[in-house]
């Protein structure tokens, strides 16, 4: 029976609401909603405070990117309180929704199903070193207490998508055949794992079980022992496939 994965200690990232949605729930224009958004802000934060709500949204269709902002709850619900009752509404149940969805997060039951969280928290962290990236370069104007936010948040998210994939075998620490093969096109064949439980035994070493969709679990073999027997840096080859996702 296919092993359940045992995940934990992955963040959530804070609740909004983008001005997109606001504007496909209310049934008004996203540029009057933008607007209603950039008056309500600049009363309540100045203008300073509008590049803290601030983000882009990619059109899948032509590839553009148009800007766009994520609101908490506190400034959705003073967005729409001059909104018409059935209106305010579908907001406040659509947030009920979402803080239902944080209250019963969802853990992976497979190695697919873990794969694709990987991928997602490594894309959480890309956007968080944008927004790093963002706010050092306007610091003068969102102050250092939100810069610093800002990179801690990066930091966390970078480190949160490294140890998950460390758990599933494919790090710069230890790494499945498959997750080897995969990453670098190479085919070690039915025996190759034989010359890495070879290393590992010559050097009392123990190679971690990690989980896996066929097999239930199997062995990642340490870095070391990659480097020492087939010439094959992991620290470089996952980075190399990491700036290529």
């Amino acid at each position: 029976m296919m092993m359940a994965l045992q995940i934990t200690d992955i963040a959530v990232d804070p609740l909004t609401m983008s001005s997109r949605e606001i504007a496909e729930l209310t049934g008004k224009r996203h540029d009057n909603v933008i607007a209603d958004i950039r008056k309500m802000l600049v009363e309540l934060h100045s203008e300073g405070g509008l590049l803290n709500f601030q983000d882009t949204h990619a059109n899948g269709q032509n590839g553009q990117s148009y800007p766009i902002f994520r609101l908490p709850k506190r400034e959705t619900l003073i967005l729409v309180s001059g909104y018409s009752v059935v209106l305010r509404a579908r907001i406040i149940d659509r947030w009920q929704e979402l803080e239902r969805m944080v209250d019963q997060p969802r853990v992976p039951q497979t190695l697919p199903e873990a794969l694709r969280l990987a991928a997602d928290m490594a894309e959480r962290a890309a956007q968080a070193e944008q927004q790093r990236d963002v706010a050092i370069a306007t610091k003068a104007e969102i102050g250092s207490r939100r810069e610093a936010t800002a990179m801690a948040t990066a930091s966390t998210a970078v480190r949160q998508a490294s140890r998950l994939k460390d758990r599933l075998g494919f790090s710069a620490r230890h790494a499945t055949i498959l997750a080897v093969e995969k990453a670098s096109g190479q085919r070690f064949g039915a025996q190759g794992w034989r010359p890495l439980k070879k290393w590992c035994d010559a050097h009392a070493i123990d190679a971690e079980s990690v989980p896996d969709a066929r097999y239930g679990e199997v062995r990642a073999w340490p870095a070391d022992a990659w480097g020492e027997v087939y010439g094959i840096d992991l620290d470089e080859l996952f980075a190399d496939e990491s700036r290529g996702a």
